[in-house]
C-alpha cells in the first residue's frame, strides 16, 4: 500500500467512525428524550417542575448520547470486514 492509499484509507476510516458516532449519539439522545417524554419513573414530571430544567435534561441526554455513540462506533469497527478488503 502506497502512502497516498494509506492516507485515503485513514480518511475513509475517520469518516466511517464519525458517521457511526453521530448515528449512535442521535439514537442515544432520542432514547433519553423518550425517557423524559414518556415520564418513566416520574423523571419528566420532576424536570417540568424544576426551576431550571436545562441542567437535568443535559444530565440525562449527554451521557445517553455519549454512551450510545461510543457503543455504535465500537461495534461498527469490530464488525467491519477489513481483512476481506486487503486480503492478498
Amino acid at each position: 500500500m502506497t502512502p497516498e492509499e494509506a492516507r485515503k484509507d485513514h480518511w475513509r476510516m475517520l469518516r466511517f467512525m464519525v458517521l457511526h458516532a453521530a448515528i449512535g449519539s442521535f439514537i442515544g439522545a432520542a432514547a433519553a428524550a423518550a425517557l423524559i417524554l414518556l415520564d418513566l419513573g416520574g423523571i419528566g414530571t420532576r424536570i417540568s417542575h424544576d426551576a431550571n430544567p436545562i441542567v437535568p435534561v443535559l444530565l440525562i441526554v449527554v451521557p445517553f448520547a455519549s454512551i450510545f455513540g461510543g457503543a455504535a462506533t465500537a461495534s461498527a469497527l469490530l464488525l467491519m470486514p477489513y481483512e476481506k478488503k486487503y486480503k492478498d
